[in-house]
């Protein structure tokens, strides 16, 4: 009991100052000193893609694809038609929807309307295997006054109770005094929902964007598709099935009760024992694909190539002889597997941090000659992450964020219109501590610019030694700050291919979204509209841990 109080106001004070700097949590998986690479096998030379990061399966289950089903959706309005369509014709399994908050304008109320569809078919058909499981943000969702998130499914509720449920999650951070004093947009700085995972049948679309119009029309993000991937599906419906079940029930009347498998209230109860449930759940969902998943690279099998291998520490890779490929994808042969899926959880509030520890050891073991493209719509890396980068990496970076324009906050009223100045200290700071550890050259710093647009990008893309294409690439929600490590719910998948196909379009990806970018230099900071007033500098500083 006393240790459980010593825990409880240690977490509200974190919380409620937001100074996480120093707090180390605890990963899921095994020590990160565990997942460094060896240099003695890197050395030797060229190395292939799964072999290269196989090293990852020790962090997160690995299921095994075709790339030939792996599709990147390039612009905002082909994933909201992508969305819609895919709802419509989803018969067999599930609809299953992991997102921060849904718009209230017209585009939104057409994808509505396309899973409105969907449940008329089943019901008129007969087909009672169709469920839609929606998951919000409890804050953001409930935002609004006559039209928010919640009333644009209430009637979906009304119609088809039996088939659609909806779950709004919501932090165990914002509780007592913080959830008093914070309402409105402010209380989501404490921490959301962010995961952006949309799912249907046995495809999904992982993305960091959201449902609303901009995300449908000028807002650019990334978006992937996965067809005919049902164990990677499997693993999504479970993981959003999780957080459901320790999340509040939306009801048609637009009351909110909690769900029937949680018992302890996420901010009137213990918020000790909450995450403590919430961490349990969630590791439960992880061990039993980890037990039931292990993964076999064929490099692997062949001696010459182990002196090729850059991979981390061998003792820790699970290989499976017998099964070749573990989680693989059902409708392929396992000879057509050539790209290895790694869902990277972040759940910073519960203490588990594979994400990070995945996001680290890329960043500290890429060598000299690979480089990495590293995009952030909200560019605040956490001190973890600039000290690896600047200090332990090896490896050219190319950094994209977003110019002033086009951040999200770019002339909005009140306070939050100061964001945008804020990020620009942000980024002049890291570029300062570039010339400080004398990196200016192996990292590059640019800013994407699109008139009339926003941007919402975030990811990587990973080319090896000599390699023309990308092996890995990262997408998901996380934008590698302090509220994606430490805060919110985030999720991302590491994709690692070989596929040919898969690797084009990655790369068409990146030349697409940095080719609208301006190298930053010291000039940059020197314009005029790049001037930050004094108070936003000596706020940020204080306030940075809610970004």
């Amino acid at each position: 009991m006393v240790l459980q109080r010593i825990y409880r106001f240690g977490q509200r004070f974190v919380g409620f100052m937001g100074v996480f700097t120093g707090v180390r949590l605890v990963s899921s998986h095994k020590p990160k000193n565990e997942f460094l690479r060896s240099k003695d096998l890197s050395s030797h030379g060229s190395v292939s893609a799964p072999h290269a990061f196989s090293w990852l399966g020790d962090i997160a289950p690995c299921f095994g694809v075709n790339g030939n089903n792996v599709q990147i959706i390039d612009e905002p309005k082909h994933f909201h038609e992508i969305l819609k369509s895919n709802a419509r014709k989803a018969t067999q399994m599930t609809i299953f929807t992991s997102l921060c908050y849904l718009g209230t304008g017209e585009l939104e109320q057409e994808l509505v309307d396309a899973i409105r569809e969907a449940c008329h078919t089943a019901k008129t058909n007969g087909n009672n295997n169709l469920e839609v499981h929606i998951l919000l943000d409890y804050n953001r969702g409930s935002r609004g006054v006559e039209k928010t998130s919640r009333t644009m499914l209430t009637p979906l509720l009304k119609e088809y109770k039996d088939i659609i449920s909806v779950h709004l999650y919501h932090t165990p951070d914002l509780r007592g005094i913080c959830k008093r004093l914070l309402t409105g947009k402010m209380s989501e700085v404490i921490g959301l929902n962010h995961m952006k995972i949309y799912l249907f049948d046995d495809s999904f679309v992982i993305s960091g964007a959201n449902l609303s119009t901009d995300y449908f029309t000028n807002r650019q993000d990334r978006y992937i598709l996965f067809n005919n991937c049902s164990e990677l599906s499997n693993f999504f419906t479970d993981l959003v099935k999780t957080v459901g079940s320790f999340s509040f029930q939306l009801k048609e009347d637009n009351s909110v009760e909690l769900h029937p498998q949680c018992n302890i209230h996420p901010f009137e109860g213990s918020d000790y024992e909450f995450k403590m449930e919430a961490k349990k759940r969630i590791l439960n969902l992880l061990k039993k694909r980890n037990d039931n998943e292990s993964v076999q690279i064929p490099e692997i099998l062949n001696p010459d190539s182990l002196g090729n291998s850059k991979s981390f520490d061998q003792s820790n890779v699970t290989i499976n002889i017998d099964n070749h490929v573990t989680g693989s994808d059902s409708n392929s042969e396992q000879s057509e597997i050539d790209t290895w899926i790694y869902p990277l959880i972040q759940m910073g509030p519960f203490g588990i941090l594979d994400d990070e520890v995945a996001m680290k050891s890329i960043f500290r073991t890429a060598e000299k000659g690979e480089e990495i493209f590293l995009a952030s719509g909200y560019f605040n890396l956490t001190d973890h992450y600039l000290q690896v980068i600047l200090q332990e990496s090896q490896s050219k970076y190319n950094i994209l964020m977003a110019s002033p324009e086009v951040n999200g906050f770019f002339g909005a009223k009140g306070f939050v219109g100061a964001v945008p100045a804020a990020y620009i200290h942000i980024a002049k700071r890291f570029f300062r501590l570039t010339g400080k550890y004398e990196q200016h050259d192996r990292i590059k710093l640019r800013e994407y610019f699109r008139d009339k647009w926003t941007f919402h990008v975030k990811g990587l893309w990973y080319y090896l030694k000599k390699d023309s294409l990308p092996s890995m690439s990262i997408v998901g929600s996380a934008n590698f700050g302090y509220r994606s490590v430490y805060r919110d719910l985030e999720c991302q998948c590491a994709i690692v291919t070989n596929n040919n196909q898969l690797q084009q379009q990655l790369k068409e990806e990146h030349i697409r979204l940095y080719q609208g970018s301006t190298l930053v230099s010291r000039e940059t900071f020197l314009q005029q509209d790049r001037h930050v007033p004094l108070w936003i500098r000596i706020v940020t500083p204080l306030i940075r841990h809610f970004f």
